[in-house]
């Protein structure tokens, strides 16, 4: 897995411009992402933070995330991408990494069924 070299926070905490535009709307996502408007050190951390400093600044990033209203689609691009740095639709890293082991065992799951089900109709 490749992963980018950290980038300055103002940088970091918009979206690439690789992110796709939303299909109910004329422009990209995140031109109505309530994060646009806030401290972006609040997404993204200081080098050599304190635990406890962290879990402050992540769970009032979350609170940011929860009122926004591009919140599903942050995530997603988060995921796909993926993001490694920040918080992105109200996932921390951490949580970013649990969520993509959930889905890549899942589709592992779900392969292993359909192909039981070819086997067992064939049989």
């Amino acid at each position: 897995m490749l992963h980018m070299p950290h980038q300055p926070l103002q940088v970091a905490a918009l979206p690439s411009p690789r992110t796709p535009a939303r299909e109910d709307q004329a422009g990209p996502w995140h031109s109505e992402a309530v994060c646009r408007r806030d401290e972006a050190g609040l997404f993204f951390a200081p080098s050599k933070e304190p635990t406890a400093a962290r879990l402050s600044r992540e769970e009032a990033a979350k609170q940011v995330c929860a009122r926004c209203p591009v919140m599903v689609e942050c995530q997603e691009h988060a995921l796909v991408q993926p993001e490694p740095y920040g918080v992105w639709g109200g996932l921390t890293a951490a949580e970013r990494r649990v969520v993509l082991a959930r889905r890549r065992r899942r589709d592992v799951e779900l392969k292993a069924a359909s192909s039981a089900g070819r086997i067992a109709a064939a049989g």
